[in-house]
């Protein structure tokens, strides 16, 4: 058995670039024998799976296994107490073309990680039909998206794209698209009435949804607050709604 010991080895450093955004163009890198039992169970496709020795038997295709130190799989790893496994994954890219009637989550320039992670893994949990993000929003593939979405991103679709085609392919299907805002022209989603297909649109965390986006939506809608809070978290927010419009 041939073990990778060197952090040098070219195979090491050419998927340690894959921490940085600028390189994960094809594919990317999960973390834990969660996410890759995750990715194993959808059909994701693996290209490697970075090991330790003693794990290796934990490997359900040894073909793909790269036997590594525990140094270099700190190497690779984001955590300081990596588990024993990181996979590199291939970047799949559903065909926007093909959205049908459904439930969607559209998130309009949300930046932080955690936030977007949080509400792809809600919408999982909430049965919803996919997530359309903005190119704004923050990168799906940075390690603590990975964390928050939990192998959500398996499980359902993930589409990005501007805006403005974001919009366009929902009325394109005739899809009732839902934004969420304070603005005084905004309805108590309470008072909303039963959709079999919608999108809901969460906005940006400091400035909210956008002008053109609040000048296309079907309905404007909020979350009356009678504490002293001045606004909700987007996740926790997006939680509210999401759960309410699917259980009505």
């Amino acid at each position: 058995m041939t073990i990778i010991t060197s952090k040098a080895n070219s195979l090491i450093k050419q998927a340690k670039k894959l921490q940085q955004k600028k390189y994960r163009t094809t594919s990317y890198l999960i973390e834990g024998w969660h996410l890759v039992e995750e990715a194993r169970l959808s059909g994701a496709e693996m290209l490697r799976v970075f090991v330790l020795a003693e794990e290796a038997y934990r490997v359900s295709d040894l073909s793909q296994a790269v036997i590594v130190s525990p140094e270099v799989l700190r190497e690779l790893s984001d955590s300081p107490s990596p588990q024993g496994i990181v996979a590199e994954v291939a970047i799949s890219h559903p065909d926007v073309t093909k959205l049908e009637k459904g439930r969607y989550l559209v998130l309009e320039d949300i930046q932080d990680p955690g936030n977007v992670g949080t509400m792809i893994r809600t919408a999982d949990a909430a049965g919803f039909d996919g997530v359309l993000i903005s190119h704004r929003t923050a990168d799906i593939y940075n390690q603590k998206t990975l964390r928050s979405m939990q192998g959500s991103h398996f499980h359902l679709p993930i589409y990005r794209l501007p805006i403005e085609e974001i919009v366009s392919q929902l009325k394109a299907i005739e899809v009732p698209v839902l934004a969420t805002t304070l603005s005084e022209h905004s309805v108590d989603y309470r008072t909303l009435t039963s959709y079999d297909h919608f999108a809901l649109v969460m906005g940006n965390e400091g400035s909210g949804i956008s002008a053109a986006m609040a000048e296309q939506a079907d309905e404007l809608v909020h979350i009356p607050m009678p504490g002293r809070a001045e606004s909700l978290n987007v996740a926790v927010a997006a939680g509210i709604m999401m759960f309410s419009l699917v259980n009505r």
